[in-house]
């Protein structure tokens, strides 16, 4: 629609208010409404948006470690650039309008915290290497019979899963709760985010969702909107989704795989696909693969951002724990999926459902490119089998703490997103860990207790 459509339809808008959001640094949309005269009026301009946004963790408690903002700053407005391209309408809120919107400076450059800033600016580098990149994220998460009343109130405990048993590609429970699946795949798709599969996975009231591919800053847009929409869309059916990457050691975990490959510039050919090649797969593509298991070790939280992240990734829970590629192999962390002309991609499996998209997306396009800049060769045969038991080019880093040392030391990750980023980003992924080591656990308390 262009800027006019777009004006028109909020002024006629019967509710008279626009929905506005953001990303902050985990993933986690923060926004608001606005009436639609101011909207109409800065449409063109910036919003302020306090700056607390990139000065708080997810629980809202401010961080005592960063330099963009603090006490020390006065917390003051940062200013947002609405992106129309964004627009949708609400299917579940009378067709609202909802916008996303960026952070920049006084001087209209984008501010170095902003999440889907950076990735514009990874974007910016794979056009000037003349390629095009079309990803795709999917996602796996639980469903509970549950409210945020009742999970509270049980203290996050004995939680009643939306339906019980190890039900994967389940007929029966897509039956069983199809009120509630038929509404997540048709007011998705309303809401600009096309779904093109949608099933249940292994485990206690799991699903999983495939969003059709696209650009990768819309394939991001889409992934993180998705998060929020399908919380929304359960919330009516007295349900919550959780997109945690591990709800219980004892059960699988939930992946957000991305899926990526290079096209030209005009998007008519993928450059990861060679007829004449080896499995078809480009010298391109195998420079890309080569460029991610070069520089995952040192990005990985961008990847695995959270503590939980890590219980998710151990050996065989469907989610790798070694460096390791595999044509069309689950278990290692690089999944090529060669041989047909368009459908010719990557799959980059260690990334967890609970990703920040636009940090993930980033941080998988970045890696790659790094390798095509580069010319890294593949020099590491693809591992067929177990990949669990391929050790032969090392390991993952074992936990947040551990990931985060090596990506606050490593000059790599700063050429890829530039050091003030990697300052901030490191800053908040140590809080995170500090705010986990200092709390007493069930598991301590049933270990030690009574024996020790």
């Amino acid at each position: 629609m262009t800027t006019e459509e777009i004006l028109a339809y909020v002024k006629q808008h019967p509710s008279g208010k626009v929905k506005v959001a953001v990303a902050d640094i985990d993933g986690v949309l923060r926004g608001k409404y606005i009436a639609a005269d101011k909207f109409a009026s800065m449409v063109e301009g910036r919003l302020g948006f306090c700056d607390v946004t990139f000065g708080w963790d997810m629980g809202d408690v401010a961080y005592d470690n960063v330099k963009y903002t603090g006490w020390h700053t006065g917390y003051p407005d940062a200013l947002v650039k609405l992106d129309l391209s964004t627009f949708r309408k609400i299917p579940w809120e009378n067709d609202v309008p909802f916008f996303l919107g960026d952070f920049i400076n006084e001087n209209n450059e984008a501010a170095y915290t902003c999440p889907r800033q950076l990735l514009r600016k990874v974007l910016a580098e794979a056009g000037e290497l003349g390629f095009r990149p079309y990803f795709a994220q999917e996602f796996e998460w639980f469903n509970f019979a549950e409210t945020p009343e009742s999970v509270h109130q049980k203290n996050f405990q004995a939680l009643n899963p939306l339906t019980p048993g190890m039900f994967g590609y389940s007929i029966l429970r897509s039956s069983l709760k199809n009120p509630y699946m038929t509404d997540l795949f048709d007011l998705l798709c309303k809401f600009g985010i096309p779904v093109e599969g949608l099933h249940t996975e292994t485990g206690p009231g799991v699903y999983e969702a495939a969003i059709k591919y696209a650009e990768v800053l819309q394939a991001a847009d889409q992934a993180i909107l998705f998060k929020t929409a399908v919380k929304e869309i359960a919330y009516q059916h007295g349900i919550m989704a959780t997109f945690m990457a591990k709800i219980s050691e004892n059960l699988p975990g939930c992946s957000g795989h991305v899926h990526q490959s290079l096209w030209d510039k005009e998007g008519k050919q993928n450059l990861f696909y060679d007829e004449h090649a080896e499995h078809k797969m480009s010298d391109l593509m195998k420079s890309y693969i080569a460029g991610q298991l070069h520089c995952l070790p040192f990005i990985l939280p961008m990847i695995a951002p959270t503590i939980n992240s890590y219980k998710r990734l151990v050996e065989g829970a469907w989610a790798p724990t070694t460096l390791t590629w595999g044509i069309d192999n689950r278990t290692v962390a690089l999944r090529a999926l060669p041989g047909h002309l368009k459908a010719t991609r990557l799959e980059t499996r260690v990334v967890g459902s609970d990703t920040n998209p636009y940090l993930a997306l980033s941080a998988c396009l970045a890696a790659g490119l790094y390798g095509v800049k580069n010319k890294l060769s593949l020099d590491k045969e693809a591992t067929t089998g177990n990949g669990y038991k391929d050790l032969s080019n090392g390991i993952l880093p074992g936990n947040l703490h551990e990931a985060t040392l090596k990506m606050k030391g490593s000059p790599l990750a700063g050429e890829l997103f530039g050091t003030s980023f990697v300052e901030h980003f490191t800053l908040t992924r140590e809080w995170e860990w500090k705010q986990y080591a200092k709390v007493v656990t069930d598991w301590e308390m049933k270990r030690y207790f009574e024996i020790i």
